[in-house]
């Protein structure tokens, strides 16, 4: 196994189980992010990863373990206190509100995800800077959700995401379903996020993103942490190569 990196971040993860009836989600999983880095999440389908975000998130809460935010323990604390705390997450598959338009939606992150509270009018304004920052299409900012295609839902919500103004943000999957040069995009962005002063981590199963944007990697396998550092060492790894890119390539 790899030797892990042990390090004190701005999140810490501590012997975090999860289980779900008699599925065991998490095993004992320890992770730390480090205040301005970028963090990959990686492993097979089934790993644990957006089990893993959705704790750090409260979206779920683990049933042993504990998470540390900038040194407090959050682990009991739920989502939206976590977002104004200064955690915001995305999802794989675009959460939204059909009916709302897309800068209203990015407005929502505005006026309820921080301890900021803007007006109507600069909260829309913010919306506006947002969705350019993102790359969303000029002149769509008023288009309902229900009429945006996939990669203009992933912007909007990323946006939404940004507008809380986060110090740790968790990107999960931000570049399924999008196509190459779509992608490239996304690892310049990811970056540009980083360089603002936001640290990220993200899931990702497309391996030229997590070796482009990533600082470090971890690979979860069945719930376990099965190796943490540099991402070519740990996609180098056996062990990883084993039980994420397949028996075949281990051959």
């Amino acid at each position: 196994m790899l030797a892990y990196y042990r390090v004190t971040g701005m999140l810490e993860t501590n012997g975090v189980s999860k289980r779900f009836g008699g599925l065991v989600a998490l095993q004992d999983v320890d992770i730390q992010v480090r205040e301005g880095e970028i963090l990959g999440l990686v492993g097979p389908n089934g790993a644990g990863k957006t089990t893993l975000l959705n704790v750090i998130a409260g979206l779920y809460r683990p049933d042993r373990g504990t998470v540390r935010f900038m040194g407090e323990d959050v682990t009991r604390m739920g989502l939206d206190r976590l977002c104004r705390l200064g955690v915001a997450k995305t999802f794989q598959h675009p959460q939204s509100f059909p009916g709302m338009t897309a800068a209203e939606s990015v407005m929502v992150g505005a006026c309820f995800g921080n301890h900021h509270t803007p007006s109507r009018a600069e909260a829309r304004d913010e919306a506006a800077e947002w969705l350019e920052f993102v790359g969303f299409p000029d002149g769509k900012a008023d288009r309902l959700l229900a009429h945006l295609n996939l990669m203009e839902l992933k912007r909007t919500q990323l946006a939404r995401a940004l507008a809380c103004r986060p110090r740790l943000l968790l990107l999960d999957e931000l570049t399924t379903g999008l196509n190459p040069a779509e992608s490239v995009e996304a690892i310049s962005l990811i970056r540009k996020i980083r360089d603002q002063g936001t640290t990220v981590l993200l899931i990702e199963h497309v391996l030229r993103v997590i070796t482009g944007v990533s600082d470090r990697v971890v690979v979860l396998d069945k719930g376990e942490k099965i190796a943490d550092g540099a991402p070519a060492e740990v996609l180098a790894s056996p062990r990883v190569i084993e039980s994420y890119l397949g028996r075949a390539a281990a051959s």
